[in-house]
């Protein structure tokens, strides 16, 4: 599978409106992780990292008109907008450009937190004209970026489009949401010992060929699946993180050069870190001895599904900056069975 060149990047977080602005943010360290106003079963106040309300535009007003649109839904859609304009502000039009979106994986027993207009939604919230008939939702959860990147390489190497957007957007500030995390003790909190910290954001990403000006270049990217993910009865061993890294660097190029530098979608938890370690152990020849790991989270909370768009585009932009030694390795692990990575190198490489 052939790479692609990431031509425009966008993003919307809690700390930074705009790609420039949160990667200025990570890169020199600045973390926005605050007590919420949302407390926990234990009256704690849920650590969290929230958009200040005054940054994010209002809905659409034909949007606030459609019932049963949640809250939730609302919220998505005007963190996504912004970004999704930023990440084509340099470019043409894009009516014939297919978006192909991560959004947040379903609770049990729980309908699709994004919907199925949430696509067409998004059109008119960001009026941004893309091909929404050849787009495509990922309800995936933090690795659904990378199930959204792998499909795009394979569009752009056969042929089928020039240029193709992949993002992801989820907020966790949703009270259903946040009490099944607290009924798991998984929500941050004062008194919990193996928790994350609940974040939002959205970031997408215009890939195309090589050319002029690009931030980095897509050189390979896998998905995996893990047997013995969180919810599952199968034992944990980390195989599914593993085997993605292996697919990664056994692609044309991708082992010409060891990983500098890992932006890791850990959050906190220590299931996440375990899975990490046996990852690495399992291609440690394809690190060098003193790579960089950095895990954004700390700045921004976990951002779910908009994470492993949010890792790639920070890639991009540290390599173009020169501040962020290459290639990057950037991976993400959803709550379920999904994992993904991709490794990125810079535009002329």
């Amino acid at each position: 599978m052939a790479g692609a060149d990431i031509l425009g990047v966008g993003m919307m977080t809690a700390v930074g409106v705009g790609a420039a602005e949160t990667a200025a943010s990570v890169h020199a360290g600045i973390a926005r992780l605050t007590e919420s106003s949302v407390h926990n079963r234990r009256f704690n106040p849920i650590v969290m990292s929230a958009v200040p309300e005054a940054e994010l535009p209002p809905l659409e007003k034909s949007l606030d008109q459609i019932p049963g649109l949640t809250s939730r839904q609302t919220r998505m859609l005007r963190l996504a907008g912004p970004a999704l304009r930023e990440a084509v502000a340099d470019v043409g039009g894009v009516a014939d450009v297919p978006l192909l979106l991560a959004v947040p994986e379903a609770l049990p027993d729980r309908a699709d937190p994004a919907g199925p207009k949430f696509l067409e939604h998004l059109a008119k919230q960001s009026g941004v004209a893309f091909e929404i008939a050849a787009s495509r939702a990922f309800a995936n959860g933090r690795a659904g970026g990378f199930l959204a990147l792998k499909e795009a390489l394979a569009l752009l190497a056969g042929g089928t489009v020039s240029r193709v957007l992949v993002g992801g957007v989820d907020t966790y500030l949703d009270l259903h949401l946040l009490g099944t995390l607290d009924a798991e003790d998984r929500a941050l909190a004062d008194g919990v010992m193996d928790g994350f910290p609940p974040g939002e954001g959205a970031a997408f990403l215009l890939l195309g060929p090589r050319a002029p000006g690009a931030f980095a270049r897509v050189v390979a990217a896998a998905t995996g699946a893990e047997s013995g993910h969180r919810y599952s009865e199968e034992p944990y061993r980390g195989d599914g993180l593993a085997a993605t890294f292996q697919s990664v660097f056994a692609a044309k190029g991708a082992a010409d050069e060891p990983v500098t530098t890992v932006l890791a979608g850990l959050n906190g938890e220590s299931f996440g870190a375990k899975e990490w370690g046996v990852a690495y152990v399992r291609s440690r020849e394809h690190f060098v001895d003193d790579f960089a790991l950095t895990h954004p989270v700390d700045c921004f909370g976990d951002a779910g599904a908009a994470l492993g768009p949010l890792l790639m585009g920070l890639a991009a932009i540290g390599i173009r900056k020169g501040y962020l030694r290459e290639p990057c390795l950037a991976w993400c692990s959803s709550d379920r069975e999904e994992r993904g990575a991709a490794l990125l190198r810079g535009a002329s490489s």
